[in-house]
């Protein structure tokens, strides 16, 4: 693990995502970057299981889906609290490209279990074909990466600051909001960033920063950059991100995994791979992993001091 910009990097499974860049520079279809994405998170051989899921469903925690006014829009969002003494600091949760997936609550629930009120907004909702959200999409997650791309940034903006809005007046709620996103929604937290002063901190998972001046000289809150030395595509775009918030003398930690993948979060969610894998699997599986753990525990150190 290393504080610096990523060198030259090499997706644990040969392939990069792409799902997570922005509309202007995407050059794969979204099918292409759930297939590459999802290689990261999954065994090489057996059968698919929702470990995610099962996670989620056998959490202690009290969960719910709320609806929220953004506009004229309902959003539908998951709600996860702690269990604890005092009012808990909230964080809002921006999906990856997949939407609204079982992973993300699971990564909800997780923030919860350390102490923190975590809120996951379905940034697809009524957007999907038959008036719903994610969960209208199916399996097709062609369509899914295509509608979040296509999503109007403004949009985006409005969704997000209604789950921020709704979760700061929450009664077990200190007022303190951050933000945290991971892909597309990494990308997508740090332009949040941008468009919300109040915010306490943005965590940014393995997504692009803004590319304009007058944007970062916006931000108010720290930021803290996690990242896989291992993702060419996003690597590629730290130093210049580094250099815009260095001169507009904004705070951007950043942290490079090394032996780390692109979505190594959820990649090191996953169960291990089976004792007949590869070892470039495993190779993969145990950077992953590494630092996935390794950016839990810097992820939870920043979060007890805001």
């Amino acid at each position: 693990m290393k504080r610096s910009a990523p060198l030259l990097l090499l997706f644990a499974f040969t392939l990069s995502f792409n799902g997570c860049s922005q509309r202007a520079t995407t050059t794969t279809t979204a099918a292409d970057a759930h297939a590459d994405h999802m290689m990261s998170s999954a065994p090489a051989t057996g059968p698919a299981v929702n470990w995610a899921k099962e996670a989620v469903d056998r959490s202690p925690r009290h969960r719910e889906w709320v609806t929220l006014k953004s506009g004229a829009r309902n959003v539908s969002a998951f709600v996860v609290y702690p269990e604890v003494k005092n009012k808990a600091t909230s964080i809002v949760v921006i999906h990856e490209i997949f939407g609204m997936s079982d992973w993300v609550q699971m990564e909800a629930d997780e923030l919860a279990a350390a102490g923190y009120i975590a809120i996951a907004p379905d940034l697809l909702s009524g957007m999907g074909p038959k008036g719903g959200g994610t969960s209208d999409f199916g399996a097709d997650n062609n369509a899914i990466g295509k509608a979040i791309r296509d999503l109007p940034h403004d949009q985006i903006t409005a969704d997000l600051n209604a789950a921020a809005d709704y979760v700061s007046k929450l009664p077990a709620a200190n007022g303190k909001v951050a933000v945290t996103g991971f892909c597309w929604g990494g990308g997508e937290s740090f332009r949040f960033a941008t468009n919300r002063p109040s915010l306490a901190a943005a965590f940014v998972f393995y997504g692009p920063g803004p590319e304009s001046p007058d944007a970062i000289a916006k931000i108010k809150a720290p930021v803290y950059g996690f990242y896989a030395g291992n993702d060419a595509r996003i690597g590629a775009t730290v130093p210049k991100t580094q250099e815009l918030m260095a001169g507009a003398g904004k705070k951007y930690d950043v942290v490079t995994y090394d032996g780390a993948g692109h979505g190594f979060m959820r990649a090191g969610d996953a169960p291990p791979p089976p004792a007949d894998a590869d070892e470039q699997t495993k190779t993969a599986y145990a950077g992953n992993k590494k630092a996935r753990d390794a950016a839990w525990a810097r992820w939870k150190s920043v979060l007890g001091k805001l």
